[in-house]
This record gives structure tokens, sequence and C-alpha cells, in this order.
């Protein structure tokens, strides 16, 4: 995990826990209000229009009240379960007034002949007060208050039950960057990206291959399916990916054996597991898209068993698992049980060195 304070490669550092010795996904967090049964995206807070106003007095009222709220966690979060700590905190309450305000340099004007001046924001101002206790006394995370997660060079809506995207599946992006720029085939082909929550990973890789390369991407969530599908039209992609409701390889039944690459962050936590993750992840995350199963690979292995049959000889996949022992676990299953049907397959690591993504061909 990069473990940068800039909003654009994480907007909230959570530190991983450990599973045998390996690093668990780090999750981070983020949307306004919403509601996971709702299958409609919701516009993230700086999207949305400017129709609400405060006097620049009210103004640093909620300014001071936020920054006393994050300065009373001091490090009890990140003690308790490497949650954020107060300076963290601070940095998001920075990040929110950035999101809310529309022009958020008004709120550092200190001429006290301006305190009755009116300062135009993105929500009423009752609501910022709600969201920051949220955030700070139900462990809301960031992501999910704001409506927004910066990955890559992309800010992508996301909300209650669609996964955050994590940093370090941007490298995943990167992997797929390099197999195809002396691979034509690669390049102008079908992929397809399965779990695919935010549509992170489609867009991504969509807005990398060629004029006619397509991607796939299938989701189970309804509120998954509608938050891809809001991202991908606010980047005009709709032509180059289409978003299909479906578990796993179902929506694709009508191109089996044509994808020329497969990538997919699947579920790959144990499910014992889930509860002693930071409570921004184990209250607020969607199960689904965390929960592996007992030993955290049911997931994987049915993305190995399906890319037998619908990639292309040639195709390329790349899988993001839990770290070193699921990684060596898929790697061997692919040289055991699925024998003569994968070539090269490889462990990648992350960005703190972690052996995180395995990564092959279908075989000839």
């Amino acid at each position: 995990m990069k473990l940068s304070f800039t909003r654009a490669s994480l907007s909230s550092v959570l530190v991983p826990l450990i599973f045998n010795s390996n690093l668990v996904r780090p999750i981070s967090c983020s949307s306004v209000s919403c509601s996971p049964a709702s299958a409609k995206p919701q516009t993230p807070l700086f999207l949305r229009s400017p129709t609400f106003s405060a006097t620049l007095s009210d103004l640093k009222k909620w300014q001071d009240w936020a920054k006393t709220l994050a300065s009373s966690v001091g490090s009890s979060f990140l003690d308790s379960d490497n949650g954020p700590d107060a300076t963290l905190l601070q940095r998001e309450f920075n990040w929110l007034i950035e999101d809310a305000l529309e022009h958020p340099k008004t709120i550092g004007i200190t001429d006290n002949d301006k305190k009755n001046m009116v300062v135009t924001l993105r929500a009423d101002l009752e609501d910022l007060y709600e969201l920051w206790k949220q955030r700070i006394e139900e462990r809301r995370p960031f992501q999910y208050i704001v409506g927004c997660e910066h990955w890559r060079d992309l800010v992508l809506s996301v909300q209650e039950g669609v996964l955050i995207p994590r940093p370090e599946t941007e490298l995943i992006v990167d992997l797929v960057g390099d197999v195809i720029k002396d691979n034509e085939g690669l390049r102008e082909g079908l992929w397809a990206d399965l779990g695919t929550g935010s549509g992170a990973l489609a867009i991504g890789i969509g807005r990398i291959l060629g004029s006619s390369g397509r991607v796939i991407a299938t989701d189970l969530s309804p509120v998954a399916v509608a938050v891809a599908s809001f991202n991908v039209q606010r980047y005009n992609l709709q032509d180059k990916i289409k978003i299909k409701q479906g578990s796993w390889f179902e929506p694709l039944k009508d191109v089996k054996g044509e994808l020329m690459g497969l990538v997919s962050n699947p579920p790959y936590i144990p499910s014992e597991h889930i509860s002693g993750l930071q409570a921004e992840v184990a209250k607020y995350e969607p199960r689904l898209a965390l929960d592996g199963g007992s030993n955290g690979v049911g997931s994987l292995l049915h993305l190995c068993n399906g890319a037998v049959s619908m990639l292309k000889p040639g195709g390329f996949f790349a899988f993001e698992t839990n770290g070193e022992n699921q990684c060596k676990f898929l790697v061997d299953y692919m040289e055991t049980e699925t024998e003569g049907c994968f070539r090269d397959a490889k462990i990648i690591s992350d960005f703190a060195g972690i052996q995180r993504f395995v990564t092959g061909f279908r075989a000839q």
C-alpha cells in the first residue's frame, strides 16, 4: 500500500490487518447519505450544485467544532483497530471542505468585517454537521461521507453497498498496460472485469485499450451495477465498457472462449477475519465484496476454473489476492488441478512489496 497522504492516491489511510503473516487488503473509505437497498446511484458531494448557503461566521463555528471533534480521537482508533488517527481525520476534514464549499478558500478569510458574508455550499450546514459526526462517532468511511474516491487519475463515485477501490488495485491496470503494449490481439480484444464494484478496473483498462478494445464488467450487486454505470458514463466510456448484473461468469455466457483478458479483485478475506477488520470496513463495506469463505480462496478458485473456458488461447489474466499464501496456493492449483491450461503464471508484489497478484496466460 502506498503510504501517501495525498487525496489523489488515498483518501484515508487504514492500516492493513495481518492474516497468516500476510497483509489483508487495506480498506479505505466514501458517499453522501445512501441506502444499500437502493440501486440508484447518488451524486458525489463535489458534483452537486452549490444551492445552499451559510454565513462565514457560522461556517467557522462548524470548522472549529469539527476540528475539536477530530482532535478528541487522538490515537484511540489507531490503537483499537489500526483506524485513522486525529492527524489523518484533520486532513479528511480539509478534503470535506474542498468538496462542500463552492469556493473553499473563503473559509480562510480572517477579516472580522466579513464574518457575515454569505458562503455558498453544496450541502446544508446542518447536514455537514451530521456527516462529520457520523465520520467520528460512527466511524462511517470518509469516502461514503463525500461520495467519491480518488483512484489513479480518476474520481469515482462510491456509496454504501459498493466496495471502495483500493490503491494497490491500481497496479492491475499497470500490469494490463504492460502486456498490451506489443500485443495487438490483447490491445484490441474483449476484456472482462468480474466483481467490478465501482467500475474502477473496467474504466482504468478501458481507457488504455486500443480503438476497438472493449470491456464487459459484471457484478452481482444492483447497487454496484448502478454506480459503475454512473462512473462509466461520467468518463464517456459507455461505447467501450458494458456493465452487466450477475454472478461472475454468468453474464458472459454469450462470449465464452472469446475473452482476451480477464481481471478481478474478488472477495478474499476469510469469513472469520471480517469482524476483526477496521470499524470502517466491518460496519460499512459490503460483506459480499469482502468475504472469501472459510479460507478466503473460494472466489479465486472459481475465477481460475472459469478462465479455462472463457479465455482465448494467449489471453491474459490478473487476479488480486490476500497475500503470499493465497498467491502460492493459486499458482500451485493452476499447475496441478488445471495442468496445461495456463502458462507463465507469476506472483506480482504490490506497492508495499507484499506478494499480491497472480498473472498469466491461457495456454495455446
